[in-house]
Formats: structure tokens, C-alpha cells, sequence
């Protein structure tokens, strides 16, 4: 009987990869999740792992570009093959007859392979990554797929699946920067836990596990691809509690998207523990504390350095009387938000004047590319973000294209996978202008640095009740300050002005971006 292997699905926007290296030779025999060879795509590198035991038969060659479902080699299953092999094995107690052999590897799980784990490609201008923290402890037992540790690199933070199923073993320790494929820990491949294997197994619970592998039981049974592993962690599902309705019984996308997260049954609550004695802080004392700076922190000095000593950056600022908007969102909130979904926020407004400021005053949305001047038709707003690991700035893709209601969702949507430190690297690069906030913190006015290598980015401040000459009169309006900060390389004074009071413009009087004009 032969196995057929084919590129597996690796992300939903990946259509074909590179055989990088083949790690086994033709007609080589192979065991149960052995890693035969390196998938390249344009985002990563992954291992293809074989998906039953045999003599391998090659059918692409190294460099080879295959589509998706493609075969990539033929997997010869011989019974025995495994025989012999097991055979030939030599056996560590010698009063164990050869026919007992299997069942005392059965008993214990391991299967003698080490499992080396890398550091992923995360992103083609990320180099290195600093290991923050290990989920799991060096020494335990982790299944494949299950989450063992926390990676930052200068961008974002990546969560780290286990490669196979196994014991642990730590290699690198928290706070270590790591190159790209550095390694970072070692798994001692295993078929069951230590617990399960220590136990002798009853005629009951042995029937399960011998149907579990009778029938038409593959690899793919019951492991869930790329997107529906993100799916299901950010559900808190376990691949298991989910019935596979994909190729052999691997679990899809769609029955990700549809499964419900088990009602856990009522424990007795646990018994109260003895009151620990609270830490009291000496009055005067003169301690201090010290924290490795995260990979992203640096980057974020380091740009920051950058964008003031190789820019001219200049700031203009004027001010905008809130009222109107205010007004509008008190009239239509609520009707907005039952019809959409989602609250009618100051960032829409703000997004959608920009955007209409920038196609007219186009120098604000370039950038400088060496000697030339690179200007975009579009409108990529990347909205700064503070994260718990640090400021990011996700992009709203084409905003000058989106509706009100879009760009609210597309803004809750990212602001949400900030906060958990979901972001992707796609979701953060690219954008052509930036809109800060410092207003939610309570800043009256500030100058924001530019976020390289865009040319310029709006600050906004909190709304203050000031009296303002209105047409004679003294009247008490609601007024921000707004800044934009520009790079005077490309933007001129009268530009980056004009720019400004145009946003001013359309914010004092919104029904002009219902009419364009």
C-alpha cells in the first residue's frame, strides 16, 4: 500500500511554495512524523513530516516550485519493513522475547527521534527575535500544534507551536535574542504522556485506542490546518472536542469557524487559602528595579532616532471646533450602531477628512525612495496603537475607498487583535500617512515624530470647552488641537498648511465629506 504526500494547505493566502532541502534520500525508510524535507513559501519556512512509516519515493526535486495539493512523494508502507526493522533494533532487556519487543515501545510512547525546533521565518525584515516567555516547562509533556512559547521580534509577538508531540526540553531561556533558525528547544518525540504510559493500560481503555487506529485513521485525522489552529485557540477549543470534515479527517477553516466552546461543568470552589502577609513598603527606601528592554522597544528607539536625525521634520498646528461633529454623533449614535453594529467614533471623521485632504495635497502621502519620490494613489491610515508590548501602528487598507461604518469595524477589529497581541506583519506594514491620538491620555498638544518612511502624521489632542470669539460673541466651544508633523525634504510650508486646514475644513463642517466638496 502506498501513502501519497502532497503540499499541504499553509495559510490562506499562500498558493505554492519552494522545496528547500530534501532531508531524507530516495528509498530511504522512514517512521511516523520523521521530518523528510523544508517547505518554502513567501511568508515562512515549514517541515513536511511523513505521514506513515515506509520506504520513501521522491517525486519532486529540490527547487521546485508546487502548488498547493501537489505531490510531493510517494510513501511505500511495508509491513515488513517495520518488522525488520524492529527486529534488528537491539532490545534493552535481554529476557524479552522478540514478539514482546513492540508492545514494550508501545507501552512507553518514545520512539527515540529528537525533534529539533528553530526559529521560524517571521518576516523577511526581521533577523532576530528575543524568546519572552516559555508557556510551558522544560520537562513536560506537550502535544503537536499546542502553544509551548511566546516570541517577540521588533514588529510584534508570535505565538510558538510545538512541532510534535513529546517531551520538552528548554534550550534557550526567557530573554534570550535568538538569529532567525537559532534553536530554540529540543522535543523528545513521544506517542503518550508519561502518566499514560507509566499505567498499564485495561482491556477497556484499550478498545478505544485500537479503534482510534483502525479503519481509515491517517495523520490528518483530527489535526486542524493553519487557519483553523488560529481560529480554534482564539475560541479556546481543543482540536479534539472537533470532528474533521476536511481530506482524511483534517479539520478545516469552516469547522473551526463553527465550533462551540464546551460548557464546563460546575467545580466545588476550592477551599480559601490562608491570608499571606501583605508586602509593606518602607517609607524612604531606595530601591530600584531593572528590565531587559523588548525587541520591540529597541526598534521603536531606534526608529524614532532615526526618523529626527535623517528627516527635517517640521510641526504646524491649528484647531478645530468639535461642536459640529459632536452634534451629529448625538443625533444618529444610536441609529448608526443598530444598523452597523458598531459605535460611531471620532476616528471615522478624522480618517475620511484625511484621506479626502490627502488625494488633494498628494506630497503629504509620498515618501522619498533614494533619489526619487515615490507618490500613492491610495490611502493607507495607519492608526497608532498602544499595546501592551509597546506602540504599534496597524494599517486601514485603501480608507479613502471605505464607508464610515467600514472604517469603524476595520479599526475595532485591529485595535482588538493589538490588544492581544495578534497583529501580523502584514497588518502593520505599508502605510502612507499616520494618525495618532494622544488625546485619549489627556495630552493638550504635542508634536508626533514621523513614522518612517512615510513623509508626515497627524497628532490629535483632547477635547477642551474654551471661550471662543464666534461672529462677535463669547461662546463656549468644545476645540482640539491638531498637529502635523511633515518632512520638509519633500512637503513645503504652504502644502503641509493647506493640508491641515483643509482636515480643519471638512471636521468643522462633516456634511461637506458626505458631498465631497
Amino acid at each position: 500500500m502506498s501513502k501519497e504526500i502532497k503540499v499541504p494547505a499553509v495559510g490562506e493566502s499562500i498558493t505554492e511554495v519552494t522545496l528547500g532541502k530534501w532531508f531524507k534520500k530516495d528509498g530511504d525508510q522512514v517512521q511516523m512524523d520523521e521530518v523528510l524535507c523544508e517547505l518554502e513559501s513567501d511568508k515562512a519556512t515549514f517541515e513536511l513530516p511523513a505521514e506513515s512509516a515506509g520506504t520513501l519515493r521522491i517525486k519532486a526535486q529540490e527547487g521546485d516550485t508546487l502548488e498547493i495539493g501537489a505531490l510531493i512523494c510517494v510513501i511505500e508502507e511495508s509491513s515488513t519493513s517495520v518488522s525488520e526493522s524492529s527486529s534488528s533494533t537491539p532490545v534493552p532487556m535481554s529476557t524479552t522475547t522478540p514478539t514482546s519487543a513492540p508492545a514494550v515501545s508501545a507501552a512507553s510512547g518514545k520512539t527515540g527521534e529528537v525533534k529539533t525546533m528553530i526559529v521560524p521565518t517571521v518576516g523577511e525584515s526581521i533577523t532576530e527575535v528575543t524568546l519572552a516567555n516559555w508557556l510551558k516547562k522544560d520537562g513536560d509533556f506537550v502535544k503537536l500544534d499546542e502553544i509551548i512559547a511566546e516570541v517577540d521580534s521588533d514588529k510584534a509577538t508570535f505565538e510558538l507551536p510545538a512541532e510534535a508531540t513529546g517531551i520538552l526540553r528548554h534550550v534557550a531561556k526567557e530573554g534570550d535574542t535568538l538569529e532567525i533558525g537559532g534553536l530554540i528547544c529540543k522535543i523528545e518525540v513521544s506517542d503518550a504522556s508519561p502518566a499514560a504510559s507509566s499505567s498499564v493500560p485495561t482491556p477497556q481503555a484499550e478498545a478505544p485506542a485500537a479503534a482510534a487506529t483502525s479503519g481509515n485513521e491517517t495523520y490528518a485525522s483530527g489535526h486542524a490546518s493553519p487557519a483553523a489552529s488560529k481560529i480554534l485557540a482564539e475560541k479556546g477549543v481543543s482540536p479534539t472536542a472537533v470532528s474533521g470534515s476536511g481530506k482524511d479527517g483534517r479539520i478545516t477553516k469552516e469547522d473551526a469557524m463553527s465550533a462551540q466552546k464546551p460548557v464546563a461543568a460546575l467545580s466545588p470552589a476550592p477551599a480559601a487559602k490562608a491570608a499571606e502577609p501583605a508586602q509593606v513598603s518602607v517609607a524612604g527606601a531606595r530601591s530600584e528595579r531593572r528590565e531587559k528592554m523588548s525587541s520591540l522597544r529597541k526598534t521603536v528607539s531606534r526608529r524614532l532616532v532615526a526618523v529626527k536625525n535623517e528627516t527635517a521634520m517640521l510641526t504646524t498646528f491649528n484647531e478645530v471646533n468639535m461642536k459640529p461633529i459632536m452634534d451629529m454623533r448625538s443625533k444618529f449614535k444610536d441609529q448608526f450602531k443598530e444598523k452597523h453594529g458598531v459605535g460611531l467614533g471620532f476616528m471615522s471623521f478624522f480618517t475620511k477628512a484625511v484621506c479626502v485632504a490627502l488625494q488633494e495635497w498628494p506630497s503629504v502621502n509620498a515618501k522619498i525612495d533614494g533619489n526619487e519620490i515615490v507618490f500613492n494613489d491610495y490611502c493607507d491610515i495607519s492608526i497608532a496603537v498602544s499595546a501592551p508590548k509597546g506602540l504599534v501602528v496597524p494599517v486601514v487598507r485603501n480608507a479613502e475607498a471605505m464607508s464610515f461604518d467600514q472604517i469603524e469595524k476595520e479599526i475595532v477589529r485591529l485595535a482588538g487583535k493589538a490588544r492581544d497581541n495578534k497583529l501580523s506583519i502584514e497588518e502593520m506594514t505599508g502605510g502612507t500617512f499616520t494618525i495618532t491620538n494622544g488625546g485619549v491620555f489627556g495630552s493638550m498638544m504635542s508634536t508626533p515624530i514621523i513614522n518612517a518612511p512615510q513623509s508626515a502624521i497627524l497628532g490629535m489632542h483632547n477635547i477642551v470647552e474654551r471661550p471662543m470669539a464666534v461672529n462677535g460673541e463669547v461662546k463656549i466651544l468644545p476645540m482640539m488641537y491638531l498637529a502635523l508633523s511633515y518632512d520638509h525634504r519633500i512637503i513645503d510650508g504652504r502644502e503641509s498648511v493647506s493640508f491641515l486646514v483643509r482636515v480643519k475644513q471638512l471636521l468643522e463642517d462633516p456634511t461637506r465629506l458626505l458631498f465631497g466638496v
